[in-house]
């Protein structure tokens, strides 16, 4: 039986988990290392300040998301022409390399300024890979999702990042827990670089498995295929690039301000310390990950625009007062706190790759979705952390970062509002 005439449950069945797996690969490399940036800066940036090693440290992260753009040009131009699934066979490969090199490399005490150069070239690297995986999986798991359940098969493309992401946050706490923070800031952040190999094998092997989606295999035999999609979106739908860009402000900004750089700074900015930081970190992403598919098929039976807006305006009007309250060094705060970003961040994230997809026709989704979440990502997502921390030092004001989620998360929901969401899924509004 060919991949054309498979039926479609079989490929859909292998298809969630082939086209979601690769994200966990991408995602759980970021989220270690936002997780021992401490760590990594004590050993590649070296300073008596511990904000400016923090902050040299978050600007290596963002790094990573200036190669975001490019990768997403050259994924997009595989993924429109040649077929969702190659593109992603080759982003798993392209990520796991630099991830494992990270693992390995030497200090500024070994061989100087050279680490931390070498550092953000192996970011730049994870991060042109990046630029293709998390739109590819979109495409695929939108397009071969059954019809009427778009949105629930969208939302596993997130459901894996942020399965990522709390792996490494469940990694971070169990080595924290038993090598502590001498140990961890010496050789224990390693440790988790290497594990990325385990899952960059495995997510090759059910890869090179997967079909091509039935919506592409469409388009290729009706010789519908662009010769260079990216210059037709740019030209023919610049709006809706902008738009989608816009739309998904809060979702790099949050996710990295709220998760991903939150233990940092309930750990080593609010004094004192609170305890168990990870621990929590860690509880709140089983939440949030688990309403994920819930808010994926709420967009099935309402449409993504009702679940979208009333995340985002919830979460611009909740931000500042949680935050507010964390800075009291309360644990219970925290807890709360947590679990409240969690609900609304698993409605946000779970209701984003169907309102994606449908922005664009099939020719030119792959690209078109890419320009438009690549640059925002790269200009806003990559740098919350950076952004976050600045603005403590320069206001002294520990919530401060709240005012900057809050007015990213209305500028999200105005661009929302705005998207027409017209092409070829039927379950789009």
């Amino acid at each position: 039986m060919t991949e054309t005439t498979t039926p479609p449950h079989r490929i859909n069945k292998r298809s969630v988990v082939a086209g979601a797996i690769g994200n966990m690969l991408e995602w759980y490399d970021f989220a270690v290392f936002g997780f021992f940036a401490a760590a990594i800066g004590s050993q590649f940036f070296p300073s008596d300040d511990r904000i400016a090693a923090l902050l040299n440290t978050f600007a290596v992260f963002a790094v990573g998301y200036l190669a975001r753009p490019l990768g997403g040009l050259l994924f997009g131009y595989l993924g429109d022409r040649i077929g969702r699934k190659r593109a992603l066979q080759v982003s798993i490969v392209a990520m796991a390399v630099p991830t494992s090199l990270i693992a390995v490399l030497p200090t500024h005490a070994e061989i100087g300024v050279w680490a931390a150069v070498l550092l953000a070239l192996l970011r730049l690297a994870q991060g042109f890979s990046v630029g293709g995986e998390f739109i590819g999986s979109i495409c695929y798991l939108v397009e071969v999702a059954p019809r009427g359940r778009r949105g629930l098969y969208g939302s596993f493309a997130v459901f894996s990042t942020v399965g990522g992401m709390l792996l490494g946050s469940a990694v971070a706490a169990a080595l924290n827990a038993l090598l502590g923070p001498e140990a961890i800031a010496a050789w224990g952040w390693r440790l988790p670089f290497l594990g990325g190999i385990v899952l960059g094998l495995l997510g090759w092997n059910l890869r090179r498995r997967l079909h091509e989606t039935p919506e592409f295999e469409a388009i290729e035999a009706a010789g519908r295929r662009v010769p260079h999609p990216e210059l037709r979106a740019l030209r023919e739908m610049p709006v809706e690039i902008f738009q989608i860009g816009a739309m998904v402000l809060l979702l790099g900004v949050g996710i990295y301000t709220l998760f991903i750089w939150m233990p940092t700074y309930l750990t080593h900015i609010v004094t004192p310390p609170l305890p168990h930081a990870l621990v929590v970190n860690t509880a709140a992403m089983v939440l949030m990950i688990a309403l994920m598919p819930a808010a994926g098929a709420l967009t099935d039976r309402l449409g993504y625009k009702p679940v979208l807006v009333a995340a985002m305006l919830a979460t611009a009007a909740l931000v500042y007062p949680l935050f507010v309250w964390v800075d009291g060094a309360s644990v219970i705060a925290m807890v709360v706190a947590m679990v409240v970003f969690a609900v609304l961040s698993g409605f946000l994230q779970g209701a984003t790759p169907v309102a994606l997809a449908a922005q664009f026709p099939v020719e030119i989704r792959f690209s078109a979705m890419a320009l438009g979440y690549n640059v925002s990502m790269a200009i806003f997502g990559g740098t919350a952390p950076y952004v976050a921390t600045w603005l403590i030092r320069e206001t002294g004001s520990l919530a401060s970062p709240a005012w900057y989620v809050a007015a990213v998360a209305v500028l999200s929901a105005f661009a929302t509002l705005s998207l027409k969401g017209r092409y070829h899924l039927d379950d789009g509004k």
